[in-house]
């Protein structure tokens, strides 16, 4: 019987690093090894090229460059893990690099980014306003229950679309970063004393950055302070290197560590997790169901997956459906969410209206188990996470939706009007009707890619 999606169990594979120039001599120990993985990961074009020599043209060498010239928002950063996963079953040329998912995400190019509009009008550099939120140094209070402790500002792999691009990475020509004013000891000693003195927080996300970049005892002697209060009651660990680098996760240190944290954990009745972000089914790979099994001998509690929806990386149902399936057959890793990317500068080129999201969310029921069924959400700035279909109104014509919440974040205590506002979010220009796209031409602000006059809203 045809179906509009045909479900096929596919077994995983380690893409083959010596099919890469630059990784011809490497030995399977070498790959294994974090430490290799970390010193060899690359960090600009020079090295780009030391990896894939002349398989790749010229043009598309000078694509990333003018690309981190004038328009990226993070820098290069790829382990070896990450960049094998590109263009898995061959040997990579210029035109599958191009179209290739993982890079699409990961090694952006600029004539991938909307030449109109590269930015909405009303894009800025920390689009939810975490900072805005934050109870002390790094500790957004958005939700009434849950906290995100951001630990440290840097990764083992920097994604294009990093929604805290502002704080996380080194600067770009565009974008001069954001850094910490406290001495980490002193800001999660901050982090500890807050959460002791707000019994009504129970859940902890630990994040960053990225939690795989702390020195596993600092991270260690973190969650186990968290462990000791008794009003914390989730820690959930966020980790995009489950994928981006497994043989951390591999690593005799943090299989040791994490046995003794989940341990404490279930003494004590505590959920402990870890959340994982992979965007594209071939990125999980033999190596990532390893790590994932590792962490379950370990006794985590449960390891799912939060992706972002990229335009030509996973916005067909096909797409979407291929890495759920993989994430769930393959790694036991559970689908979990799917973000609208948020809007962040020169992004527009990823993202999707709300509209588009929800035909994807109604494509995709049905074939997955409903409780592995991934909710598409929407990031509203000053409201958090909702279903694309919570929306209250939604202009199409200038894609404009309008959302209400239920609660009040941690900087609106006195404000009476939180639960009765309608908070804004906007699709993509280019999305548009015609009719559209000429109102922001207009009102948009001077040029395209400029933030419209203060006050300015579709009305």
């Amino acid at each position: 019987m045809y179906q509009p999606y045909e479900y096929r169990r596919q077994e995983l594979v380690e893409p083959d690093w010596h099919r890469l120039p630059g990784w011809r001599d490497v030995t399977p120990r070498e790959w294994a090894d974090p430490q290799w993985q970390r010193a060899h990961c690359v960090k600009n074009v020079r090295q780009l090229r030391a990896v894939y020599g002349d398989l790749l043209d010229e043009d598309f060498y000078a694509d990333i460059e003018r690309d981190q010239a004038e328009r990226a928002t993070m820098s290069i950063l790829l382990p070896p893990q990450m960049i094998n996963t590109m263009v898995p079953d061959a040997v990579p040329t210029s035109k599958a690099l191009w179209a290739d998912p993982v890079r699409r995400y990961m090694l952006p190019v600029y004539s991938e980014r909307d030449p109109v509009w590269p930015s909405h009008p009303y894009a800025s550099r920390d689009s939810l306003h975490e900072a805005e939120m934050w109870a002390v140094e790094g500790l957004t209070h958005r939700y009434p229950t849950k906290v995100l402790a951001e630990l440290l500002p840097t990764c083992p792999q920097y994604c294009g679309h990093c929604t805290r691009m502002d704080l996380v990475g080194n600067s770009t020509p565009l974008i001069d970063k954001h850094r910490f004013q406290l001495k980490p000891v002193d800001r999660l000693d901050a982090m500890v004393d807050y959460l002791r003195v707000s019994p009504g927080v129970r859940d902890v996300v630990v994040s960053g950055g990225d939690v795989a970049n702390l020195p596993w005892p600092r991270l260690e002697a973190f969650v186990d302070r968290l462990l000791e209060l008794d009003s914390i009651r989730d820690i959930r660990l966020a980790s995009k290197a489950l994928m981006g680098l497994p043989q951390h996760w591999l690593s005799s240190e943090v299989r040791a560590g994490m046995a003794r944290l989940a341990g404490t954990a279930r003494r004590r009745g505590v959920m402990l997790a870890i959340h994982t972000h992979v965007n594209a089914a071939q990125q999980v790979t033999p190596l990532v169901a390893e790590a994932t099994a590792a962490m379950f001998e370990a006794g985590v509690r449960d390891v799912r997956n939060q992706g972002v929806l990229l335009r030509g990386v996973n916005t067909t149902a096909p797409e979407l459906l291929d890495l759920c399936f993989r994430l769930l057959d393959g790694a036991a890793i559970m689908p979990y969410y799917f973000y609208l990317c948020d809007m962040i500068p020169n992004a527009e080129h990823w993202r999707l209206s709300v509209a588009e999201a929800q035909q994807l969310q109604h494509a995709i029921m049905g074939y997955l188990p409903g409780f592995a069924t991934p909710r598409i959400v929407c990031d509203v700035p000053y409201v958090g996470k909702r279903w694309v279909h919570q929306l209250a109104e939604y202009d199409r014509e200038r894609g404009v939706s309008y959302w209400t919440k239920n609660y009040r974040t941690g900087i609106e205590a006195g404000d009476g009007e939180a639960l009765t506002r309608s908070y804004e979010y906007y699709d993509p220009i280019y999305t548009l009707p015609a009719s559209g796209q000429e109102w922001w031409a207009e009102h948009g602000g001077a040029a395209p890619g400029e933030r419209p006059m203060a006050g300015v809203r579709p009305s």
